[in-house]
């Protein structure tokens, strides 16, 4: 066994992952106080990054009670390693004119820099999720790295863009699965081995040059079953991904939804559209989205009350429930139910940050820009659902409003890694945007 390592940890480390100092196995690690200084400050809030700082201030105090950071610090567990608070360093002399500023991110270089320099012949790297301290920190020959515990290998988000397995089958097969009294085949007259629950696939007609046939594994029967063009609530599919997706999101077996794809590609359209198509079977429809501001700004500096100031992170929900109104006249029976669904409560379109301890019981959930969450966030809505709740997550992984989240290290990302292959579990990757031509155009050229 190698001699074990020290990594020290950056503030946006501890609030990604409370539990970020359990997951270095046997290496030691080292928080400077400044970073205990920042973490200080998050701790009064419901969001999450709150819930973290607490979270990792009474670890760290359980940790330590009757003990001393002294020495090489504090004992995190069998065959773990070593914790410590070290003090603020200054950099060395040569080095204050290039780090002027007196700012927090400064002074964690420094330290870190300092443990580097006080212990020869051990590796020392700064832990940080900050791209711009990393890149300081190279500029000075400071080795630093990204947190990677909960981050998604890249051969894995490339494969979820290409979860539909395409065959050509003989026509007799596709006869059967199509026209067929029960419009679905044996697997093994597709494919050579069982797929996954849900497995989708486009199966393409040998010698001819028809239409591709949608179609899903059904592994409660056993069989390949097809995916049928559906409406819901007057919106239909333009594309065979959206007939995949108002598939799922239509079937009551599949509990928990993944929509990915860009911007126009219908995600929260069509995830708006099969709620109201099946309100009665829920409780409540409830649609939100996490609130990103630049700079981490809270809602409070906005003007106005709590309604006016949710507003604007709320409208593209609005106007996608426009869209859905559009489809009929408003003195039509449709548009009349979803103002007495709004009107009642029973379709509300509120901030994430509300949903936060509340338990979930036959609820259409609609998690919009899921992409904006940290894994543990995922993890923390999905666990309030109770019986009969469906939960559907759409968002572009590509498209992060978070600084600390990339298409790697994202709620979103982790959900479609942990959950494929899960009976309950269904994603889909939107390929094509059907919001206009101009749109289509727009995202493919500029």
């Amino acid at each position: 066994m190698g001699k074990p390592k020290i990594f020290v940890l950056d503030t946006n480390v501890i609030l990604h992952d409370h539990n970020a100092i359990h997951h270095f196995q046997d290496n030691n690690l080292v928080i400077p106080v400044a970073v205990i200084e920042e973490v200080d400050k998050f701790k009064k809030g419901n969001d999450t990054l709150s819930f973290n700082a607490r979270h990792f201030m009474r670890d760290l105090d359980k940790l330590t009670r009757n003990r001393s950071f002294a020495g090489r610090g504090v004992s995190l567990g069998k065959d773990k390693g070593y914790i410590k608070v070290e003090p603020n360093h200054p950099f060395k002399p040569e080095l204050t004119d290039l780090f002027k500023d007196d700012i927090q991110d400064h002074r964690i270089l420094s330290t870190a820099m300092w443990v580097r320099d006080n212990n020869p012949g051990t590796f020392v790297a700064l832990v940080t999720k900050d791209v711009n301290l990393r890149m300081k920190a190279k500029a000075v020959g400071m080795e630093v790295q990204d947190y990677l515990t909960d981050r998604i290998e890249e051969e894995r988000i490339e494969m979820a863009s290409r979860e539909v397995q395409t065959y050509t089958l003989g026509g007799d097969v596709l006869q059967t699965l199509c026209y067929g009294p029960e419009n679905a085949i044996e697997w093994n007259r597709a494919v050579e081995k069982e797929p996954a629950p849900n497995q989708l696939f486009k199966f393409f007609w040998e010698g001819q040059k028809a239409e591709p046939v949608c179609a899903r594994y059904d592994s409660d029967r056993g069989r390949i079953v097809l995916v049928k063009a559906r409406e819901a609530y007057g919106i239909r599919p333009r594309n065979d991904e959206q007939k995949m997706a108002l598939d799922a999101l239509l079937n009551p077996k599949v509990e928990l939804v993944s929509l990915t794809g860009g911007a126009g590609t219908g995600k929260t359209l069509l995830a708006l559209a099969a709620a109201l198509e099946q309100e009665h079977d829920y409780d409540q429809i409830i649609i939100s989205r996490p609130t990103v501001i630049l700079g981490n700004q809270d809602i409070g500096f906005l003007p106005g009350d709590q309604k006016s100031k949710m507003a604007p992170f709320l409208q593209p929900l609005m106007d996608n429930l426009n869209v859905i109104k559009g489809q009929f006249k408003p003195s039509s029976r449709e548009a009349q139910k979803i103002e007495g669904l709004l009107n009642d409560e029973k379709l509300v379109i509120e901030p994430l940050a509300y949903i936060r301890g509340r338990s979930l019981g036959r609820c259409y959930f609609i998690i919009d820009e899921a992409q904006n969450l940290t894994p543990l966030e995922i993890k923390t809505i999905i666990t309030r659902a109770g019986e009969g709740t469906k939960i559907v997550c759409t968002g572009d992984i590509f498209q992060i409003d978070q600084p600390y989240l990339d298409q790697w290290s994202n709620g979103l990302s982790h959900l479609g890694e942990k959950m494929s292959g899960q009976k309950l579990f269904q994603h889909v990757f939107l390929r094509k945007g059907e919001r206009s031509e101009l749109s289509d155009l727009a995202a493919k050229l500029l």
